[in-house]
């Protein structure tokens, strides 16, 4: 019987790993070997911590998450167990011969091993190692955000917030003719992140005013307000961040209508209204990883830990005791001659695109 090892939230701030059962691939599926997965530390610290709001424990659902948060009608101390995830990169070992021994891209939670329709993996090619494509989800958030922005070229703009999601909007917006991007945050650790990703680092006390757009990736009332009092007249702001069911509190007297400032959000759940008609989900990730060919990705990628470590990995980034951009699980050493194999090729390749 094919077995996996999977990351489950038990309960709100503890997780677990289990040995469970894998179904046998069908025609049609893939069984994929896990190589890195990804924590998506804003979204995945608010669903570990069980800040899920119940309006949203439907919407919220990763597309094979097991378990639920909970049912909408109760309390949080009946949330859970779930097992939750979203940025899964392994090697297909059973499946349609054009797709054997690929490295894919699966949104799929924490697990060694797991099997899905072919059509839920997508190909990584081969400019693009491993571990960087755990950014594949990031990258797509921010494309969408932009494509909500909708920057000019010549334009101004500011991104709050140098976490991931944040580093990844700079990094993109750098690639536009005459933008003037500037990244800010209360850390001043994260200039040499920005200095990687070659956009200028900008202290939250310095921060620019008559920006033509202005992005807020902080998760903080207190970044969106700065967005508010640093866009020009007549500008918008874009709220990508997810505050879970937190409360956020912002000033809209002083001069919010007189400058007649608009605050539009930004999630990934769909496409983009001013692409929806024209992209599709797909298309939108296909192009993601298509640009984490650009090896300053890597700078996000702060630290690695094997799979054995983590549920104390997801405690510290939840508890705010590790502030790593993008915490990668490494899920070698699995029982698995073809796995073994694998993982060998895998780590001479990402050694041939070094971080």
């Amino acid at each position: 019987m094919l077995e996996a090892t999977a990351f489950w939230i038990e309960k709100p701030g503890v997780g677990a790993l289990h040995r469970e059962p894998l179904q046998q691939p069908d025609d049609g599926d893939v069984l994929v070997r896990t190589l890195y997965t990804g924590i998506s530390r804003g979204t995945e610290a608010s669903v570990f911590t069980g800040h899920v709001p119940p309006s949203e424990r439907e919407r919220m659902r990763a597309p094979f998450q097991e378990g639920d948060f909970a049912p909408s009608d109760t309390e949080t101390a009946n949330y859970g167990p779930v097992k939750y995830g979203y940025l899964n990169v392994g090697v297909v070992e059973q499946g349609p011969e054009s797709l054997r021994g690929q490295t894919v891209f699966t949104l799929f939670p924490h697990q060694s091993a797991f099997v899905v329709p072919a059509d839920a993996v997508t190909v990584i090619p081969d400019g693009v190692p491993a571990r960087r494509a755990v950014l594949a989800g990031a990258v797509e958030t921010a494309i969408n955000v932009l494509w909500d922005a909708a920057p000019l070229v010549g334009d101004r703009v500011s991104v709050v917030g140098a976490g991931m999601i944040g580093c990844c909007v700079a990094r993109l917006l750098r690639g536009i003719q005459g933008v003037d991007v500037a990244l800010l945050d209360v850390n001043p650790a994260r200039k040499a992140v920005a200095d990687q990703l070659g956009v200028r680092f900008v202290d939250i006390a310095d921060a620019p005013h008559d920006r033509d757009i202005v992005i807020n990736t902080s998760g903080s009332d207190a970044g969106l307000q700065l967005a508010l009092e640093t866009v020009v007249t007549d500008g918008e702001v874009i709220e990508a961040s997810w505050y879970g069911d937190r409360p956020a509190s912002i000033m809209l007297g002083a001069d919010f209508h007189s400058r007649r400032l608009s605050i539009r959000s930004s999630q990934v759940g769909a496409v983009a209204a001013r692409r929806r008609g024209q992209r599709t989900p797909r298309q939108r990730l296909e192009l993601a990883i298509q640009f984490l060919s650009d090896p300053a990705f890597d700078a996000l990628l702060t630290a690695d830990s094997s799979w054995r470590e983590l549920p104390e990995v997801m405690s510290s980034l939840a508890d705010g005791s590790r502030t790593d951009l993008c915490h990668t699980i490494h899920w070698f050493e699995q029982d698995s001659a073809e796995h073994d194999s694998v993982e060998k090729d895998s780590v001479e390749k990402d050694r041939g695109n070094p971080e």
